[in-house]
């Protein structure tokens, strides 16, 4: 397949384009009711069901940035070979794209602009244009119905499902513009307007919030989740930043495999009301949009229990009277994908804690991490051998109540008043330098990358499972979270690490690590933050990546970031939406790849 750096041009029309809380270990005695001092922001008014609704003329905005941005994921990931297979034109207006596959159809014309990051194109507006008649589609439905009378018939209908999913992104979208200033402003009279003030524990759910409005780097219907309405959102989502009381079920203990040890407040049967079960069986937490759904043995409890706040994870909960302690539960939905539920496998908990302690594995080696990387606990987990009956237990590790705990996913969110966290942040620890925070942080996460690179790991340790800890007068540190889904090289890797359940952790060779270290922590910890800026900071920032990841990189991972012509991109909506697993041939939805431009490759650079 040819790249889009070799596209075919018409001669005639070429143009050049520019690219131009307590957190001591202790386990409080569980509240009743919520705290009015602390307690969460109360839902938004849940009265009506914006996602039953169809597009209409209200949505128009909202449909047309759906749709800028699934453009930019069809060149991006080269969906149906349009990019590759395209040819660039000019018009008055600017360049164009002519998508000519499949040769039989109509070609249809797509403006586009320079970008750079993980594709050479970006839509310059949300339209395709038929060549034959000039007839434009403007809207998403339209468009994807487009693309999908071009597609192989058995793949018509992952359109569908994508039509659909875009469809509830431009709901969701317009469920936060109308929600999203009165979250904001009741998070600034419970915080105070400063985010980089919003400290301890206690406060990170809250930051959460702030992320959950933005889009994600690389999914254009991130917002979506399958199966979920309206009330469901405003109720349990983070960007609403609702409480909300856990349900529980009772699981006979032969049924059950606990690993670790359960918090102290963690309720009997008789605390839930079934004292005759108190010695046979144990109680599992359940999040309430999973209640209704539970399968045999679980015996269902009809007594709420325990105050939670969700966080960016939305299946992932803070408890809001010791929120050093976060539940991870099975969510019946889908994310970032049809194919990417939101359960909880068996399989992943025994993942999670096998990374944490690989990685405490390194750091026992590695001292000069031992007080810059901080690992949350994840040995202790519950379930019952089925994806809807487990719970995860992280505990965080003690945190200063005056320390900011900032996950890198909210940098470039916007605070009450507007501005960004990453400003607000900067000034406070910075003087205002936005440069010195990112170099603080980056510099110490690849440091840390590089060095896993060279013991044969990859993390996938993306922005919303990585959190910044600041406090005053020490150096940064950085704490992460969910570490399940790693990449290891047994072949070199010198630390103990057959205790993976997933067959495709352990490869021979470092290709799979390459990529996973490419994708995550080079486009989405960097380059999304990047390529965010203005052009003279974003050159900035990413020399200071070729510069880190030259310094600390082994030769083999030098060459494949610095020096590579291209880099393996995420292809998340062909994995995890328009293909079936058997037509896309992804053994792992989240790690099926493409390529792009490689942005860090300087023009000297040779492989």
């Amino acid at each position: 397949m040819p790249s889009s750096t070799d596209l075919p041009v018409r001669a005639d029309t070429l143009a050049r384009i520019d690219v131009a809380p307590p957190t001591d270990g202790s386990d409080p005695a569980l509240p009743s009711t919520l705290d009015p001092a602390t307690g969460p922001v109360d839902p938004v008014d849940a009265s009506v069901d914006l996602l039953d609704a169809p597009v209409d003329s209200l949505d128009a905005p909202a449909d047309r940035e759906v749709l800028r941005r699934v453009l930019d994921t069809v060149l991006r990931e080269d969906v149906l070979a349009l990019r590759s297979t395209a040819e660039l034109v000019r018009r008055p207006d600017g360049p164009w794209l002519r998508l000519t596959r499949p040769p039989h159809a109509g070609a249809w014309l797509l403006p586009v602009r320079a970008d750079g990051f993980q594709c050479e194109y970006a839509a310059r507006l949300p339209l395709l244009e038929a060549e034959a008649d000039g007839a434009r589609r403007t809207d998403t439905a339209g468009v994807l119905a487009a693309l999908r009378d071009l597609a192989d018939p058995q793949d018509r209908s992952g359109f569908d499902d994508f039509a659909h999913e875009c469809r509830q992104a431009v709901a969701v979208a317009r469920l936060h513009e109308s929600a999203g200033p009165s979250v904001r402003a009741a998070l600034a009279d419970r915080h105070g307007p400063d985010p980089s003030a919003w400290t301890g524990l206690r406060a990170s759910p809250a930051l959460d919030t702030l992320a959950a409005y933005l889009q994600h780097p690389v999914y254009p219907t991130a917002h979506a989740r399958s199966g979920l309405d309206a009330a469901a959102l405003r109720a349990h989502a983070p960007e609403f930043h609702a409480a909300f009381q856990l349900r529980w079920a009772v699981v006979a203990r032969e049924a059950l495999t606990l690993a670790g040890a359960l918090p102290a407040w963690w309720p009997d049967p008789a605390a839930l009301g079934l004292p005759r079960l108190a010695a046979s069986h144990l109680a599992l937490p359940v999040h309430p949009l999973t209640f209704d759904r539970l399968p045999d043995p679980a015996i269902r409890v009809e007594r709420p229990y325990l105050d939670v706040l969700p966080t960016l994870s939305m299946r992932t909960v803070a408890s809001t009277a010791d929120p050093s302690v976060h539940l991870k539960l099975p969510l019946p939905t889908a994310s970032l994908g049809l194919l990417n539920r939101r359960t909880v496998r068996p399989g992943s908990l025994v993942d999670g804690a096998a990374g944490q302690r690989l990685l405490a594995a390194v750091l026992d080696r590695e001292p000069r991490f031992r007080d810059r990387v901080l690992l949350a606990d994840e040995q202790s987990y519950l379930h019952a051998g089925h994806e809807l009956l487990a719970v995860m237990v992280r505990r965080y590790p003690p945190v200063p109540e005056g320390a900011l705990v900032l996950p890198l996913a909210a940098l470039l969110a916007r605070g009450p008043d507007g501005a960004l966290v990453l400003d607000r942040v900067a000034q406070r620890f910075h003087g205002g330098d936005r440069f010195a925070l990112i170099d603080a942080y980056l510099s110490l996460l690849l440091d840390w990358q590089t060095t896993l690179y060279r013991y044969g790991i990859a993390l996938e340790s993306h922005p919303q499972n990585v959190s910044l800890v600041l406090t005053e007068g020490r150096p940064p540190r950085l704490l992460f979270k969910d570490n399940d889904g790693p990449r290891v090289n047994s072949a070199r890797c010198p630390l103990p690490h057959d205790d993976f359940a997933d067959p495709r952790t352990l490869t021979t060779h470092d290709g799979p690590l390459a990529d996973v270290f490419v994708t995550i922590t080079v486009h989405l910890c960097a380059g999304a933050v990047a390529f965010a800026l203005p052009p003279a900071e974003r050159e900035r920032v990413l020399d200071l990546v070729r510069d880190r990841v030259a310094a600390t990189a082994d030769p083999d991972l030098r060459r494949r970031v610095l020096a590579a012509t291209r880099l393996p991109v995420k292809a998340m909506v062909t994995a995890g939406t328009l293909l079936s697993k058997q037509r896309s041939g992804a053994a792992d939805i989240n790690k099926h790849y493409v390529t792009g431009p490689n942005y860090l490759r300087r023009p000297t650079a040779t492989r």
